[in-house]
């Protein structure tokens, strides 16, 4: 008889080890790994988009010659940077925040 309490406490603290486990190393392992992955992608993407854009940029240099595609890319960074600008700042409203005046 003993034996058959040994043998369920064993067994329940074993489930109560795997429920343990299951809630937190596995989901601590699972996004560990996300993130490594996310990283991994963040910098192959961003190294892809400079070769794009030298590759661009060298391309219009011989159709239009270096001083053309400096124009095209400052009038491309000229033209995000104002939008940015432009979306990122906010009107202020008549009245203070409080609502007294």
């Amino acid at each position: 008889m003993k034996e058959s309490y040994a043998a369920r406490f064993a067994d329940l603290l074993e489930g109560i080890a795997t429920r343990v486990r299951s809630l937190t190393v596995e989901r601590l392992d699972r996004g560990i790994t996300l993130a490594a992955f996310g990283m991994a992608a963040v910098v192959l993407i961003l190294a892809a988009l400079v070769l794009i854009s030298v590759a661009l940029f060298r391309l219009l240099a011989i159709a239009t010659g270096a001083t053309g595609a400096y124009a095209v890319f400052g009038g491309l960074f000229l033209a995000a940077g104002w939008l940015s600008w432009r979306k990122g700042r906010k009107e202020p409203d008549d009245k203070p925040p409080g609502g007294s005046e």
